[in-house]
């Protein structure tokens, strides 16, 4: 075998082994203790997006002047957060305080993603299966 192609080979493998890895981004999610609803609800959908798109989340938040005195307020606001967001996802570990923040990372539920993908896949089949019952139905 030439060394050239086999080279060739490798780095075409390497190339599509890279394609098929999935690389889930760090998105970052400010709030503040003295958020508003709809402020906060905004978030919260963004959060909930970056989710579904399998994206991790890094909710931070910053404490500003003599807030860092409230910090249970701050922890309230990461409670119902995470709240919003268990449906789609879940944090792997409690909020850590960073300096004048509280954060908390939370992770998309995979299992869920991969029952819907797979249950399209299941749809087809049966349709498949019913349209070759139909046609030899037919035929004869």
């Amino acid at each position: 075998m030439d060394y050239g192609k086999f080279r060739f080979d490798k780095i075409k493998k390497e190339k599509e082994s890279r394609k098929k890895q999935q690389t889930a981004e760090t998105k970052q999610i400010q709030l503040s203790i003295v958020i508003g609803d709809n402020d906060f609800n905004t978030k919260l959908n963004h959060a909930v997006n970056f989710l579904k798109g399998g994206d991790k989340v890094r909710v931070v938040v910053k404490f500003k002047g003599r807030q860092i005195q409230h910090k249970a307020r701050g922890y309230e606001v990461l409670e119902r957060f995470i709240a919003g967001c268990a449906e789609f996802g879940g944090c792997d570990k409690p909020p850590a305080e960073e300096g004048r923040n509280i954060s908390v990372l939370i992770s998309p539920n995979k299992p869920e993603q991969k029952k819907a993908k797979a249950e399209p896949k299941q749809k087809k089949e049966n349709k498949n299966k019913e349209e070759t019952e139909n046609g030899k139905d037919q035929n004869a």
